[in-house]
């Protein structure tokens, strides 16, 4: 039985690592021109072919898979006038692994399934370095038959798969994870402020947290700025987390959530990006806040 053939919008940071798995299971691979020609070069060289809009990858391919910045680039890909739904292609699944607004990803989905097309979120957790190694997370919200129909490719970049049940449960289900994740650098990055003023170095309250009952595996990947200065531990980005809050407070206001603590963590990113260091990594919070308390940011 041949492979179907498989799709791909957006190789960036987290995208790359996942086609590229995709492509070396032995699937056909259609990507998408990026402003980065570096990953698009690689997976071209891997066997991957190239098309220009979505209209075009979705004629040719079986499944698509997106893997964008936000809710507005998915509505483009989606309804724009060279977009997935321009193309008619009838039993065409789109499967959304950005992390996005589940009021849109719902009303996407109605608008897919109208046309004859299929939809599942399959948004992602972990970093680049498990997207590459092909072992990253995925909640997924999809009915049973599109879930069976996709899960073989979820194994290509996948090494834990939860589905979740109907569409817009995985898009919901990621914005609690990164509520909790955005919700732990803040107050990493607060502790870590008032320990300094207080005399406690960094290394001296690693020293406690790091091999006690306090970390965890993101607690390990944001510590690594603070502790060792390493940028890389931890590529996501100041304005996507801004974003995600946004997005997590809007589904609170839409199904009549109190979300106080919710919008203190928001706000803490929202002054970070405001402040024009929106493309720096999350774990820098730490350094965003020892400066408003007259710290040094080296953590000196």
């Amino acid at each position: 039985m041949d492979k179907p053939v498989i799709g791909f919008i957006g190789v960036g940071l987290m995208g790359h690592g996942m086609a590229k798995n995709i492509v070396e299971k032995g699937y056909p691979l259609v990507v998408m021109g990026h402003r980065n020609r570096e990953p698009v070069e690689d997976l071209l060289k891997r066997g991957a072919s190239e098309v220009k809009t979505p209209k075009e990858m979705a004629e040719k391919c079986d499944i698509i898979h997106l893997c964008v910045s936000a809710s507005p680039q998915v509505e483009e890909v989606v309804r724009g006038k060279n977009g997935i739904l321009a193309s008619g292609k009838k039993g065409l699944t789109v499967i959304d692994c950005s992390t996005s607004d589940p009021v849109s990803t719902l009303q996407i989905a109605a608008d897919l399934k109208a046309a004859g097309m299929d939809f599942a979120d399959a948004p992602l957790s972990r970093t680049p370095k498990e997207a590459e190694a092909g072992t990253l997370d995925t909640m997924v919200g999809a009915d049973p038959e599109t879930f069976n129909r996709i899960e073989p490719i979820l194994e290509c970049w996948a090494g834990v798969i939860v589905h979740l049940g109907e569409v817009g449960l995985g898009h919901k289900m990621k914005l609690i994870n990164n509520f909790i994740s955005m919700g732990y650098a803040a107050l990493y990055s607060e502790a870590l402020a008032i320990a300094r003023k207080s005399g406690l170095s960094i290394a001296q309250v690693h020293s406690v947290l790091g091999q006690g009952r306090m970390a965890n595996g993101f607690y390990d990947t944001f510590m690594k700025w603070s502790v060792d200065r390493d940028e890389n531990a931890h590529k996501f980005t100041i304005i996507n987390a801004h974003k995600d809050m946004r997005y997590l407070a809007n589904m609170a206001n839409s199904v009549g959530a109190v979300n106080s603590v919710q919008a203190v963590v928001k706000n803490a990113f929202a002054a970070m990006e405001a402040s024009g260091q929106g493309e720096k990594y999350v774990p820098m919070i730490a350094d965003f806040i020892a400066k408003q308390n007259g710290l040094p940011e080296d953590g000196s």
